[in-house]
């Protein structure tokens, strides 16, 4: 007797999550798409701008924070459980791709740092403005080195953030809390800056995305000296990690800057304000093109272990569903 793909329950387990993956590692981001980001972003931004005054910041921001995350997991969550109940499991194996595809930025995170390496080679300026559509900090007056080195960071750092964390959170909690993750993330991006204005209402938001980081960041380190064959500079990530302003983005940083024996960290201006970060590694070399593709292989094999790591889990995992 022939059964669609869809009754069989391992496969309809682990379609969506490689179908969304896969539409990932082929699409990107279409820039002119639709995107639940965008969303969040501007319902963090009304939000912000209607709470962040009087003097209860903190509390303010924490409680938009709770709203908005536990909204995320609840609604999508419901809708989920109302197409698997009421219409068809397909429609929720469908939706849930759409929304792992949506979640994760891996080829898009390697196209735009591909993109400021292209634009610094071509031209000072170029990338500058290249940087800056990555990175939050100012890129005015940085030097070719320095742009090519906050590309290098970002990619490594990013990694966590737009592919294994979301990943992490996938197999944890399904789509609801891959979205509520993305949700946690956006906030922290938008409003979890230590200055005047979001000092003390990010403060919970920025709280919420290192405990949500913290056991992925360290995944990804410990991934990315896996696939690149450098398990035995272990130490070096314990040595650095720890030391960044961030107790989960020197993690990546440090395994990349052990990967590519390169230093990471320094003086960065954001927002007018100079804010000095521990250096990472103590090879002060220029980069090139080679430690770009070095960096993107090292990227791109990580993912890929992760996304084997997540099927297997979700696979083994008797109470894991869609």
């Amino acid at each position: 007797m022939f059964w669609p793909f869809y009754t069989n329950v391992y496969l309809l387990k682990v379609i969506p999550f490689i179908g969304g993956w896969l539409a990932d590692r082929l699409l990107g981001d279409p820039e002119k798409w639709p995107h639940p980001v965008v969303l969040f972003g501007k319902l963090i931004a009304a939000g912000e701008k209607e709470f962040n005054k009087g003097k209860n910041k903190v509390s303010n921001g924490g409680l938009m924070a709770a709203i908005l995350i536990v909204s995320t997991f609840g609604i999508t969550d419901g809708i989920l459980m109302s197409l698997s109940r009421w219409i068809d499991p397909l429609f929720t194996a469908l939706l849930t791709g759409i929304g792992v595809f949506f979640c994760l930025s891996g080829k898009t995170l390697i196209n735009e740092v591909k993109g400021v390496f292209e634009a610094v080679n071509r031209n000072t300026e170029e990338g500058r403005i290249q940087l800056s559509r990555i990175v939050g900090r100012d890129t005015s007056c940085l030097t070719p080195q320095e742009i090519r080195t906050a590309a290098l960071e970002s990619l490594a750092e990013n990694l966590s953030d737009g592919v294994i964390a979301p990943m992490f959170w996938f197999a944890v909690l399904g789509l609801p809390g891959m979205m509520a993750y993305k949700m946690i993330n956006t906030l922290d991006s938008m409003i979890g800056y230590k200055n005047e204005r979001y000092l003390e209402f990010g403060r919970i938001a920025a709280q919420l995305d290192d405990i949500a980081n913290y056991i992925p960041a360290r995944m990804t380190a410990y991934l990315m000296l896996l696939v690149s064959g450098c398990w035995d500079k272990r130490s070096f990530i314990q040595q650095y990690g720890r030391a960044h302003t961030s107790p989960n983005a020197g993690y990546p940083e440090a395994a990349m800057a052990a990967i590519l024996d390169c230093r990471f960290g320094g003086a960065h201006d954001y927002f007018g304000e100079e804010i000095e970060k521990p250096y990472i590694g103590t090879n002060d070399r220029l980069f090139t093109d080679e430690d770009l593709v070095k960096a993107v292989q090292v990227n791109s094999h990580t993912e890929l272990l992760m996304g084997i790591v997540v099927l297997v889990f979700i696979l083994l995992n008797p109470l894991w569903h869609i």
